[in-house]
């Protein structure tokens, strides 16, 4: 398949070969946006080509692609994005679903993700802290590594503490905020 040169945008092709209203839409512009927030986040540590799926989905109109669909968008094999849906489902950023009346899944970034990733992190962080509580009395309260235990511990249940609390409050921002927005034009 040609790509189109830099700058231009794909141009409709003979009926077998038609993309679809949605893709001819992702121009250079989202594309950009895609591959940008897909370095800021594999800067933050995510896999590369997990990250750039992820910023795929979050921009494309419905929230959700097939395989083949993210596949042509970001240029990559089938494979690359077998093994980064699997890893985003892993960690609850996406979830796998059956197109109406077909076998085609579809990837779908969830609708509160960054709610989800956080109320995900929450647990790891009760289940961590659980476990570095035990550490310190293994490890002896006055000896150096207990007391770095200790610390990490401290640490790790102040911030779940905050984060329940902030979830609260996002929660409770958010309520508001859908109350008093008007719908977009479709």
């Amino acid at each position: 398949m040609e790509q189109p040169a830099e700058g231009q945008r794909y141009e409709e092709q003979p009926a077998e070969g038609q993309r679809s209203a949605e893709l001819r839409q992702y121009d250079e512009v989202t594309s950009a946006f895609v591959e940008r927030f897909a370095a800021d986040m594999t800067e933050a540590g995510m896999q590369r080509m997990a990250a750039r799926i992820f910023a795929c989905l979050l921009s494309s109109e419905r929230g959700s692609l097939s395989s083949a669909q993210l596949a042509e968008r970001l240029r990559v094999s089938p494979a690359a994005v077998s093994g980064a849906v699997r890893y985003l489902s892993q960690v609850h950023m996406v979830s796998r679903e059956r197109e109406p009346g077909s076998r085609r899944e579809l990837y779908r970034v969830h609708e509160n993700v960054w709610h989800e990733a956080l109320v995900d992190r929450d647990q790891i962080l009760g289940r961590w802290t659980k476990t570095l509580r035990t550490g310190e009395a293994s490890l002896g309260p006055d000896t150096p590594a207990g007391r770095r235990v200790r610390d990490t511990y401290d640490f790790l249940e102040f911030m779940q503490q905050e984060l329940s609390q902030m979830l609260e409050r996002w929660r409770a921002h958010r309520a508001s905020r859908d109350a008093h927005e008007t719908p977009r034009d479709g």
